[in-house]
């Protein structure tokens, strides 16, 4: 059983750490969509990259189902929710079903 405890909580980090990343992902994008920072710069463009590269599978099957909005994609925060739902709802009750 503290295996299965420790390993919740590990998921639980994970996703934790993925939703930042996709925070981040998305203020940095919004940055470049203004022009506050310039993807000619290597780092923040390989930075955009690893971000892209994280975080795209994610929002692929999110940009399929919800209908175009033209420049506002809001496939982020449908995933910011998703996670939220398994980090408040969905792993307690895991962790609640393994202890009974």
């Amino acid at each position: 059983m503290p295996f299965v405890n420790a390993l919740l909580q590990i998921v639980d980090l994970l996703l934790y750490i993925l939703t930042w990343i996709i925070v981040i992902q998305a203020i940095l994008s919004w940055l470049v969509a203004f022009n506050v920072i310039n993807t000619h710069n290597d780092f923040v463009r390989s930075l955009l990259y690893a971000l892209d590269r994280i975080t795209e599978p994610l929002y692929r099957p999110i940009r399929r189902i919800m209908p175009d909005f033209g420049a506002l994609d809001l496939s982020p925060m449908v995933v910011l929710l998703l996670l939220y739902i398994l980090r408040s709802i969905v792993l307690p009750q895991i962790q609640m079903a393994l202890v009974y």
